[in-house]
């Protein structure tokens, strides 16, 4: 069936430059799909010189003649308003801006003229920026807007003989980029194309085939398709030519950090690490003003210039840009208090997506549960008013625009269990303001209490103020936290959780209620195109999937949880924590599986000495006890680690239940889908098992060492298959699978059995097994 043809009916388009080449294509195209056209030309040459009404006239004629509406403008676009007085005129509004005017005035550097240079600019840049800022007023005020800045190869690669023209259209870029910031509060995009075409201004440089190749019929569908009202692309630099189209990025090496604590950085530093600098093998793709940010608060965390600490010491009793540090610091928060029961600890969990799907996490929403209990991270609740209280507050030394507040990171330390109900209180108190140059980091250190007076947690928030930095302060300070690194291996385990599209107006009931998180018209203020997450609230979830992993569920066993935010998060999106183990507990990060963006970073989560991987499990599971098969599982978790070419091939989900003398003590999952958690004991935690296998404890050895033979296991009901057939997906039991199945499962076995052991050469030998294994790599 055709797509229904995307239509222009009552808009109004204003296009520059439309006499001739790229802008008559434009114009003509969208007058056919129903749009009022202004036809901009001054009639001039191609290097500006000279006027016609000529130009703008046959176009318009051309329109009319197919039954559109046009009419024709004959201003320079350094009367910007003028141009769009014309729209407002003949069609009442304007809805579409293309700004395609231009003109060449090519010479190489050294003989470019004053003229030659402000020419070029005053048409490409200033005019495009006068134009633009002239239909501005009407876009907002009906809230709606699509325009076009047009750069050009040249703008975004150089060229000899084009300093001025590639400057200019260099400068556009930078200026759409900016409007699709400040624009999507009031849905209005800027989209930049680089269009290869030929046209007036390239006639004398191409051949004549070349001419026709590039014509400008397949450039004009990319622009009306960015323009039409479907489109909510923006803030993108598109190439296009001969009827290819492409989207470009920034792209960034890793980098090099060459200065070091107490040591001066040199030439030489830098010669010696340019391979490394220069390297795009582990490269990312910044694509906003917070990714530049988020990286200099991490490099500036590694170098930790504490060699300055002397000179800047003495700035710090000078306030600069409002800030005077010791001023702030010595500020007194009055106490905070918090008054809850069981319900706001419900609700939190609620909100941080624990869900009554999972048997296990009814201890965090029912309070008649026998082990009912808080997550570890509503701590931040109590503690979060007293920083907002603070803020709130006017603090001698230190002026807080809240507009420009960021959350930068979070730090929290669990010293008991959080009541589920009572009387918390909360002092805050500045313990340093962070110079970052971009903006001022005030750090807030926040110690709860209960009604003993004893310590239940302590909070260091991490808030940026931007803009005010550069005040001669400190750029680093022992009272900091810092961020741990995340290994530079695969990650360990991942889990992933979808979240409700409801999940920040869930939260926000917890306490934050700042407008960002539901209000789409503040959040477009802060370049958001529709209200996101809390950062606290991924952090959470993210928390919660650590515990899950490596803990049990038991939040007792968490000690203290850092990370920084990194990215915004949309509600409704999929949040996947990955982790990593380590010596004293877990690294993790976030991703968002729509974007593949990174939204919180440099998490690690420090758990009790009891809480070491699988082992806190285990030891819950099999009570007193001594199970072989955990051995075997916690063996083979341990080798299938970071292998995700293996969850690839076999992508199934197996619960394994174990038993002795007929009686269950424990349960594996082994989720070997790729982006499941692993394997571990208990149930899965992602997806339900495709399979359930019920074997002795005793029998998983003799399984493993080959000397139980899985297919005539299963005959002789030594083990027990149920679970999906392959071929069907109703559920079946263990008679629904066919010999085929049972062969495949038996060379799974074989496979996985094999990573767990100790001789694989051994195995390797075995032309019965390696077969096997063979086979099971062919079938995937």
């Amino acid at each position: 069936m055709a797509s229904s043809q995307m239509r222009f009916d009552g808009r109004v388009v204003l296009i520059t430059g439309a006499g001739g080449g790229l802008g008559r294509q434009y114009a003509l195209a969208f007058a056919e799909r129903g749009a009022s056209v202004v036809v901009n030309d001054l009639g001039s040459s191609p290097d500006g010189s000279g006027h016609s009404l000529l130009a703008a006239d046959k176009v318009v004629n051309e329109i009319q003649a197919k039954g559109g509406k046009a009419v024709a403008d004959y201003h320079s676009v350094e009367e910007g308003e003028k141009l769009v007085q014309t729209a407002v005129n003949a069609f009442g509004r304007i809805d579409i801006l293309v700004n395609n005017a231009g003109i060449l005035r090519d010479r190489s550097f050294s003989r470019i003229s004053k003229e030659d240079w402000d020419s070029i600019y005053r048409v490409h840049l200033h005019g495009s920026f006068l134009v633009t800022r002239a239909a501005w007023p009407y876009m907002k005020k009906q809230n709606y807007g699509r325009i076009i800045m047009t750069s050009s190869g040249a703008g975004l690669y150089g060229n000899f003989g084009q300093a001025n023209y590639s400057a200019a259209k260099m400068g556009l870029l930078g200026l759409s980029n900016t409007l699709a910031i400040e624009g999507q509060k009031y849905n209005i995009t800027s989209n930049t194309i680089a269009p290869l075409a030929g046209s007036r201004l390239t006639q004398n440089v191409m051949p004549p085939d070349l001419v026709e190749s590039l014509k400008p019929e397949y450039v004009a569908p990319l622009v009306l398709y960015l323009c039409h009202e479907s489109c909510t692309d923006t803030g993108g630099i598109f190439e296009v030519a001969a009827g290819w189209i492409s989207k470009l990025r920034w792209e960034r090496t890793a980098g090099a950090i060459l200065k070091k604590r107490n040591k001066s950085m040199t030439i030489e530093d830098v010669r010696d690490n340019w391979e490394k600098i220069c390297n795009f093998d582990e490269s990312t793709h910044p694509d906003s003003l917070q990714d530049h940010i988020s990286l200099m608060m991490d490099i500036l965390q590694q170098t930790n210039c504490s060699d300055t600490s002397v000179v800047m010491k003495e700035a710090e009793s000078s306030p600069q840009n409002g800030i005077n540090v010791e001023l702030a610091k010595s500020f007194s928060a009055q106490s905070s208090v918090l008054t809850y029961d069981h319900s706001h600890v419900i609700l939190y969990a609620l909100a941080v997506g624990i869900s009554t799907k999972e048997p296990d996490h009814l201890k965090f929403l029912f309070e008649g549960n026998e082990d009912f209990c808080a997550l570890p991270t509503f701590c931040i609740i109590p503690a979060q008013k007293a920083v907002f209280e603070v803020l709130g507050d006017s603090i001698p030394g230190l002026e807080v625009d809240l507009v420009k507040v960021l959350h930068g990171e979070q730090y929290m330390e669990i010293f008991q269990p959080i009541p589920t109900s009572g009387e918390l209180t909360s002092v805050a108190k500045i313990a340093d303001i962070l110079d970052k140059g971009f903006g001022a980091a005030v750090l807030i250190n926040v110690e709860t209490f209960n009604k003993k007076k004893e310590k239940i947690a302590f909070n260091q928030f991490n808030i940026l103020l931007m803009g005010s930095g550069n005040f001669g302060g400190l750029r680093s300070s022992p009272a900091e936290k810092p961020i741990i690194r995340i290994p530079n291996r695969e990650p360990d385990m991942s889990i992933q959780q979808t979240t409700s599209v409801d999940q920040a107006a869930m939260y926000r009931l917890c306490g934050d209620y700042n407008p960002l998180h539901i209000d789409p018209n503040f959040a477009a203020l802060g370049g958001h195109p529709k209200p996101i997450l809390h950062g606290l609230c991924s952090l959470g979830f993210a928390v919660r999937h650590v515990m899950k992993n490596y803990a049990d569920n038991d939040p007792t066993l968490v000690n203290s949880i850092k990370v920084r935010f990194s990215k915004p998060f949309s509600p409704g999106h999929t949040l996947k924590t990955e982790m990593w183990k380590g010596n004293e507990g877990i690294h993790f990060q976030c991703q968002v599986v729509e974007t593949g963006k990174t939204c919180l970073s440099g998490g690690f989560v420090r758990l009790a000495s009891s809480a070491s991987p699988l082992r806190s499990s285990i030891t819950k599971q099999a009570t007193s006890k001594n199970l072989l098969s955990d051995q075997v599982f916690e063996q083979l978790a341990r080798k299938l680690q970071g292998q995700l070419d293996v969850k690839q091939k076999i992508n199934a989900v197996f619960l394994w239940n174990i038993t002795q003398n007929g009686e269950q003590v424990s349960q594996w999952t082994l989720d070997l889908t790729p982006e499941g958690g692993g394997i571990y004991p208990g149930q899965p935690h992602v997806k339900p098992a495709q399979c359930i296998l019920s074997m002795e404890d005793k029998d998983i050895i003799d399984l493993k060492t080959g000397k139980l033979n899985p297919e005539m296991a299963f005959i002789s009901g030594q083990l027990k298959i149920t679970g999906k057939s392959m071929n069907d997906n109703t559920a079946s039991n263990s008679s629904s699978f066919s010999p085929f199945e049972l062969s495949l499962f038996q060379m799974l076995f074989l496979f996985l059995f094999s990573l767990s052991s100790n001789n694989h050469k051994k195995i390797s030998n075995n032309p019965k097994k390696k077969e096997s294994r063979e086979f099971l790599f062919k079938l995937r």
